[in-house]
């Protein structure tokens, strides 16, 4: 690859030009002492205030221009596919993730993994940002199950082949490691620092909370069912194909040998509605099993990846 680099440090940037300078002189001086060689990478999504302006003159920088707001998963996957490290690290450009914590990272990583997250153990926060991290943390726990304390810091180390044929949508990029953990990519997390916000405003809104919300849902489902939806929606409409059944049935021995009234009772319509929808939800799964194949052949690979191939 030409002008490979060790590390590419990845920062999106939107409104931030009372940080970008010195933002920039402090990765500089991580990268700097850690004798790595390294280039930085500066996203704009699309801001409205002096941000391009006061990235004038940096370097080394790669500024990457976006022609209008994309929001911070789509910086980061521009920045991604523009980098040339060998291991890409990215983080905010709010100047809360410490660039000096790079090192914390690189030398986890140097312990075998291919991952390495930032907790924020100690968050420099307003009580309710924490407290709906804190909840969205929870839930995240019981779908994802990643064992990560934190997937909202963005300072992340990554080795450069965990984003072969990654394409990120949403706010998908506070989940890679869960991602990358079901595609059997190792993965671990450093405490790391956090400092409160000084210039700007915070970019965070419930509206984002409840992008955030939806992507694990979407997550849960690739990790559980990606390669086997029938067995999720075709089980369930067996059970409720079987539900509704034993519920007909139940009406029939009442009317046959009780001579019961069913014309007041709502369980024979519920018995139909369990049945129909069983039967909806089993042609759905069959659906998206045809889908999910024809996803993987047309991405040239299967539901699996093969680490390395050794022969003797």
């Amino acid at each position: 690859m030409e002008g490979k680099k060790d590390l590419s440090v990845v920062v999106p940037l939107f409104n931030e030009e009372g940080n970008v300078q010195e933002l920039h002189r402090r990765i500089k001086e991580a990268c700097e002492k850690l004798g790595r060689t390294y280039e930085i990478i500066f996203v704009d999504d699309g801001s409205t205030d002096k941000t391009v302006e006061f990235c004038q003159g940096l370097s080394p920088l790669k500024l990457i221009k976006q022609r209008k707001r994309f929001f911070q998963t789509a910086a980061f996957d521009a920045g991604i596919k523009n980098a040339v490290g060998d291991v890409i690290i990215t983080m905010d450009g709010d100047l809360q993730n410490d660039p000096a914590d790079i090192g914390k990272l690189l030398e986890k990583m140097n312990e075998g993994f291919d991952v390495v997250a930032g907790w924020r153990h100690e968050r420099k926060d307003p009580f309710m940002k924490k407290l709906s991290s804190r909840m969205a943390n929870i839930v995240r726990q019981i779908l994802i199950e990643d064992n990560i304390h934190d997937s909202g810091c963005s300072l992340k180390a990554y080795k450069r082949d965990c984003f072969a044929g990654v394409d990120l949508f949403g706010e998908m990029h506070r989940f890679m490691p869960a991602i990358l953990q079901f595609d059997g990519y190792k993965v671990s997390e450093v405490k790391v620092s956090h400092h409160p916000r000084v210039h700007g405003v915070t970019k965070y809104n419930w509206k984002r909370g409840m992008k955030g919300m939806v992507d694990m849902v979407s997550i849960w489902f690739w990790r559980k069912y990606s390669s086997r939806p029938l067995h999720l929606f075709g089980g369930s409409g067996v059970v409720l194909s079987i539900v509704g059944f034993l519920i007909l049935v139940w009406m029939a021995v009442e009317k046959i040998f009780f001579n019961a009234s069913l014309s007041e009772k709502i369980w024979p319509l519920i018995g139909v509605f369990f049945v129909m929808i069983g039967v909806i939800l089993f042609i759905f799964g069959l659906l998206a099993d045809i889908i999910i194949r024809g996803y993987y052949k047309e991405q040239g690979r299967m539901n699996y990846s093969i680490k390395e191939i050794i022969e003797s």
